[in-house]
């Protein structure tokens, strides 16, 4: 394109700044949902909102209380008197349980041992999509999890499902959680990580599976930047006005 854009240029830009669209995407634990859907919500200068961190911050929040992950009693009364949800001063938003934001203490072990379990019930997960509906209700959000796609945004313009060999996984997750200060055996997170799959992909309300009209992308050998490249890529193909021949 030479010199300033013309009138159908300048429209093609426009369209693809002005219509915000809802992103989901959804995978298993440790596939890069996260890295790469804050990512990709900073390029597009999106709303980014870590479902996932919901979740956490919840069963963090019963981990303080003492309260067992399978005492169903004890949960849902905590349910009754928390607050979840995020800070309302950055554009990455930070998970907050009773307005306290939260950081890594979300991502120890414990909790990642429970977040499963936790997930899994019923009301637990009706409180946090109504939640996410409200969040994301206005388009402009990229929002990960396990559920976007297929309960929360069954109508989002672009549904991605993310996947990864589980070996790639592994490292993924040991790296994250040294990083964070945790001290951690390959072999336990390998185990938590099938465990996880089972548990998502097995429970009643909401599992974890691809909606009929998500994209997939394998990560297992994928940077970062290639698995954000191809999500933009697929943003502008719905968001584009096409340019006349």
């Amino acid at each position: 394109m030479q010199g300033a854009p013309g009138f159908v240029e300048l429209l093609y830009l426009w369209g693809m700044k002005a219509r915000r669209i809802t992103i989901a995407i959804d995978g298993g634990a440790a596939v890069g949902k996260s890295t790469t859907a804050k990512q990709v919500a900073q390029v597009l200068e999106y709303l980014y909102i870590d479902t996932g961190a919901m979740y956490r911050a919840f069963t963090y929040g019963l981990l303080l209380e003492k309260i067992d992950f399978d005492d169903s009693t004890g949960v849902l009364d905590y349910l009754s008197r928390v607050k979840v949800g995020f800070t309302q001063d950055e554009k990455i938003k930070r998970v907050t349980l009773n307005d306290t934001a939260l950081g890594t203490e979300i991502r120890s072990p414990e909790v990642s041992a429970g977040v499963s379990v936790v997930s899994a019930y019923p009301a637990v997960r009706r409180y946090m999509v109504e939640r996410q509906r409200k969040i994301g209700a206005g388009g402009g959000v990229v929002m990960d999890g396990r559920d976007i796609g297929t309960v929360v945004f069954p109508d989002a313009e672009l549904k991605v499902f993310m996947v990864a060999e589980l070996d790639a996984r592994v490292v993924r997750r040991v790296a994250e959680l040294r990083a964070a200060g945790f001290e951690v055996d390959e072999d336990a997170v390998r185990q938590d990580l099938v465990r996880r799959d089972q548990l998502d992909a097995g429970r009643a309300d909401s599992p974890l599976r691809k909606a009929d009209d998500a994209l997939e992308l394998d990560t297992t050998h994928l940077s970062v930047e290639g698995q954000v490249a191809q999500i933009i890529s697929w943003v502008h193909e719905r968001t584009a006005i096409p340019v006349p021949v």
